[in-house]
C-alpha cells in the first residue's frame, strides 16, 4: 500500500498549489443588435474630392489674400505715419533755418546802416 501512496504524493507535490483557470470568452451579439434598422436614413449627396478640393483651395486662397491685404494695409499705415513725422521734422528744421537766416539778415542790415 505504501508503494501506491508514494507516487501519488510525489505527483501532488510536483503540481503547483494554485492553478489559474483559463477562461474562454465567448463573443456573442444580442439579437436586437443584429437586426437592421427599419428607419431609412436620408441620403446625403457626397462631396466629391474635386469639389472639396476646389472649395478648400478657394477658401485658403481667400483667407491668405485677406491676411496679406491687412498686413500690407498695416505696413502702409506705419510707413505713412513715419513719412508724416519726417515731413514735420523737416518743416521744423526749415523753419528754424529760416528764422536764423532772417536774424542774420537783420544784423547785416543794422551793420550797413551804421556805416
Amino acid at each position: 500500500m505504501s508503494s501506491r501512496l508514494v507516487p501519488s504524493v510525489l505527483r501532488a507535490c510536483s503540481r503547483p498549489a494554485f492553478q489559474p483557470q483559463q477562461f474562454a470568452r465567448n463573443f456573442r451579439t444580442s439579437p436586437p443588435s443584429l437586426e437592421t434598422s427599419s428607419a431609412v436614413l436620408p441620403l446625403r449627396k457626397p462631396v466629391g474630392a474635386f469639389r472639396g478640393g476646389l472649395f478648400g483651395f478657394l477658401l485658403g486662397t481667400t483667407l491668405a489674400g485677406a491676411g496679406t491685404y491687412y498686413y500690407i494695409l498695416d505696413e502702409y499705415r506705419v510707413s505713412n505715419e513715419l513719412l508724416t513725422e519726417d515731413i514735420y521734422a523737416l518743416q521744423a528744421a526749415v523753419h528754424s533755418v529760416h528764422n536764423y537766416v532772417s536774424s542774420l539778415e537783420e544784423k547785416v542790415d543794422t551793420m550797413q546802416k551804421k556805416k
